[in-house]
Formats: structure tokens, sequence, C-alpha cells
């Protein structure tokens, strides 16, 4: 039977542990997934209204990368990428998409993980306007 092992590190781990109950990480057999992390600031927990969509991806990816030290890991042992994005004022989800991409050449410039992309209505906060969770592997 696998051994299963999880964990919320951080502020934001802890406090969505207690308020919905779930695990910000969670490994099995060396299969690492990260729940959906967004652009959270990561000591005062708010979401940069008004801010650009820029930002808020740039900050969902670090909120990932934390979540991936937390378990000793880092962006190169991501294998998988989701992304979901809530659509722009014309509907499209152009510009966030772009800088999704950047922040895959930054953060992961010798190997290319699978992307599923997906356009929502609405994410778990109706603060956020971008979603990123990840599968790594330690092995």
């Amino acid at each position: 039977m696998p051994k299963f092992r999880v964990s919320a590190p951080g502020p934001y781990g802890a406090k969505q542990a207690e308020e919905f109950s779930y695990s910000q990480v969670m490994e099995v057999d060396g299969r690492v997934e990260l729940s959906g992390q967004g652009g959270w600031h990561p000591e005062t927990l708010d979401y940069p209204a008004g801010g650009s969509i820029e930002t808020e991806v740039a900050r969902a990816f670090d909120n990932v990368e934390f979540m991936l030290k937390a378990v000793g890991l880092d962006w190169s042992r991501v294998a998988h990428v989701n992304s979901y994005h809530v659509p722009e004022p014309d509907g499209l989800i152009l510009a966030v998409t772009a800088e999704v991409v950047r922040q895959f050449r930054l953060r992961m410039p010798d190997h290319k993980p699978i992307w599923t992309c997906l356009g929502v209505a609405v994410l778990g906060d109706p603060a956020m306007r971008v979603e990123v969770r990840v599968t790594a592997f330690r092995n």
C-alpha cells in the first residue's frame, strides 16, 4: 500500500488546512502533487487587487516554488503544469498565457513540462485570476 505524506507549508498552507481541510502538498512514492497556487502575497495572503496580471502570475509561480522547496524540490523536477485563468475583459486569456510561458522559460530553461491551460469562469477565491498546479517527481 502506498504511503501518503501531506503537508501545508507556510502561512497560506496553514490557513487553507484550517479553513478548508486540505493539504497544499501530497507525496506518494516519489510523485509530488501540489494544490493550485494563486498569486497571493506570501506574508499578507492578499491578492494584488488592481495589479497587473503579470504580477499575479509571477506570484503564483513564486508560491509554487515555495511549496516545492518546502519538500526539497525545485522547478527542474516539474513534469506537468495545469494553469487556470479567468478571461480578460475581451474574453480571451492571451496576456496571462503569455506570462505563463515567460515564467516557464525563466524557471525551467532546461526542460519543457507538459501543460494543460484552461480558461474558467471563476476560481476558488473571487480575487484570483490565475491558479497554477504542478506535478513533480523525486526520481
